[in-house]
């Protein structure tokens, strides 16, 4: 995302603070099912922690997003259910999603979502630090050059190879081949796959075993924002859960399908998220309640014993 001088001084002026380190594992109950679809309660840094604790043992991954879009694919594709089956971690890139999966008791603390535009200079500025070399499949012919040079502007160290999305993806295609040989002599640490759903993710499910150990993430149009291509919604409407009605009016062509139609498709999946949640809540109910009856025969006991 371009960010115009004065906020960059700004920034310069008054550093975030730091993110905290955290465990490499999840706990249990930060994978939860919502809408038909299984992902992660992660946090950024909590996503890098993953990230190095792989390329430091030299082990290949996918960090996948879901969001409404992606939960609407998985009924319609196969592959995409199988991508997100392959995933090592699945980030929730969805505002609305969030607030569904509190509502109906699935997201036990806050949490923010999590998305190139959250987390993108987070991950440049380790990327320096840990000299990793990053590849960037996607993008229309010559917008990964724009984006790189947007991103060497702040990170001028940061290693970025990339190669355009509009070639033949087709399995065994001259095309497919020669892009991923291009990755593989390239021998990235992070490849950012950025061709739109579902063709990143089927991508990234037929090639990511080929081009040797890296940690693969699906970005979307990150490369688009970086270079200027797509504008991007300010950063004040993500927590609010509005960005996608920014997205909307600015593509309303393209995206109202999206928006305004495929939701519809997951009333199933949250009726059966709401039945759930109310077969939990009846269930904690009965033990509170056994409890309470255990803990009174106890007192009564004792008041008896005296």
């Amino acid at each position: 995302m371009y960010v115009p001088q004065e906020q960059s001084v700004a920034n310069e002026a008054a550093p975030a603070a730091p993110r905290r380190p955290y465990r490499l594992t999840r706990r249990p109950e930060e994978r939860v099912r919502v809408l038909g679809g299984t992902m992660d309660l992660v946090r950024p840094e909590e996503v890098f922690h993953f990230v190095t604790g792989k390329l430091e043992a030299r082990q290949s991954a996918i960090v996948a997003n879901h969001n409404l879009h992606s939960l609407y694919l998985i009924g319609k594709d196969h592959q995409i259910g199988e991508f997100y089956k392959e995933a090592d971690l699945i980030e929730v890139d969805s505002v609305p999603l969030i607030f569904w999966a509190r509502l109906v008791g699935r997201a036990s603390r806050r949490f923010h979502r999590c998305t190139y535009l959250d987390w993108r200079d987070d991950f440049w500025a380790l990327a320096v630090e840990k000299n990793w070399k990053v590849f960037f499949v996607g993008g229309a012919p010559g917008v990964a050059d724009k984006a790189i040079a947007r991103i060497h502007e702040d990170y001028p160290t940061a290693q970025i190879a990339s190669h355009h999305g509009y070639f033949d993806v087709t399995q065994g295609s001259a095309e497919n081949i020669a892009v991923v040989e291009k990755i593989k002599a390239y021998q990235p640490d992070i490849v950012l796959v950025g061709m739109g759903m579902p063709r990143q993710e089927v991508w990234t499910l037929e090639n990511h075993k080929a081009y040797g150990p890296a940690v693969t993430f699906t970005v979307g149009g990150a490369f688009d924002y970086e270079a200027g291509v797509q504008l991007a919604a300010p950063r004040w409407m993500g927590p609010m859960g509005m960005e996608w009605l920014f997205r909307l009016m600015n593509d309303p062509q393209r995206l109202f399908s999206r928006y305004c139609v495929e939701p519809w498709s997951l009333v199933g999946p949250a009726c059966r998220d709401v039945t759930r949640a109310l077969s939990r809540r009846l269930t904690e109910g009965d033990s509170r309640a056994a409890d309470t009856a255990r803990w009174e025969q106890m007192r009564a006991r004792n008041e008896a014993a005296r």
